[in-house]
């Protein structure tokens, strides 16, 4: 084989890796499409979301389909499939913390007669794992489990301050505006001073959370979601203490170490 064949067959290799990367990256696109809100897609919708033809998109959607991860409904869209279900019930059961927290949970929605609200860190921020709604007030806000949190919420600022791997975060901030990204990082900043966050969700709501530790790191958040008008934001607000103290009493279950009580 000569020298020039060699370089020949390195850049078709090189050429089929990107591929294959491309192809995964894709994948992944495609399967965070789904939240609460977005129960079913179709190849329309595929293709609009992540800048592809439609060709392109139906094209993933059937193989997908044929790998077990998406599956097609009665009205010809497409929901996640059986492997996908099967690997998400998997993980989420194997996270201690998911098993753990229920009985903290009804313990502070009791306490503070709010709904609780555990999440886990998704893709690109948390996703909502289990909800403790407390029927006996005059309001309940719902928060539907599978619901991915945006940035700006409570639980996002108390993953961004403690996750591990801190330049990813600083690359999902990155993408926000100028004014956007300088705000979101000096309430970042807070939360890594003072151990918590409380912000309002959605206008009208308040969440107060706080962060949960196994022997990795930050595993969860913790947080009490209830109407502006009856949970406070303060710092001394008696609701804060009692999250705060369910967040320090799950950690210590998990065998973590709960990092804001750490000097700085």
């Amino acid at each position: 084989m000569t020298k020039s064949t060699r370089s020949a067959d390195a850049g078709r290799a090189d050429r089929g890796d990107q591929a294959d990367i491309q192809a995964v990256s894709r994948v992944s696109q495609i399967l965070s499409l789904f939240e609460p809100a977005t129960p079913e897609v179709t190849p329309a919708q595929v293709a609009e979301r992540l800048g592809l033809n439609r060709t392109t998109a139906y094209r993933y959607c059937t193989s997908l389909v044929a790998a077990g991860l998406l599956e097609r409904s009665a009205d010809g869209a497409y929901v996640p499939g059986g492997l996908l279900l099967q690997l998400g019930a998997f993980a989420i059961g194997h996270r201690r913390v998911v098993n753990l927290a229920p009985r903290h949970m009804r313990a502070l929605s009791r306490a503070t007669q709010t709904s609780v609200v555990l999440s886990l860190w998704g893709l690109t921020g948390p996703v909502v794992s289990r909800v403790e709604e407390n029927p006996s007030t005059i309001v309940v806000v719902s928060v539907r489990v599978g619901s991915h949190l945006p940035l700006d919420t409570a639980q996002s600022k108390v993953f961004l301050a403690y996750h591990a791997d801190q330049l990813s975060m600083e690359r999902l901030m990155a993408n926000l505006s100028g004014t956007a990204r300088d705000e979101l990082r000096a309430e970042v900043e807070r939360v890594r001073e003072v151990g918590h966050c409380s912000a309002m969700s959605t206008p009208g709501v308040v969440a107060v959370a706080a962060p949960v530790f196994d022997e990795s790191g930050i595993c969860a958040t913790i947080a009490i979601v209830g109407p502006d008008n009856t949970l406070s934001m303060s710092d001394d607000a008696p609701e804060l203490r009692v999250v705060v103290d369910t967040a320090r009493e799950l950690t210590a279950e998990l065998g973590g170490r709960y990092w804001p009580d750490e000097p700085r």
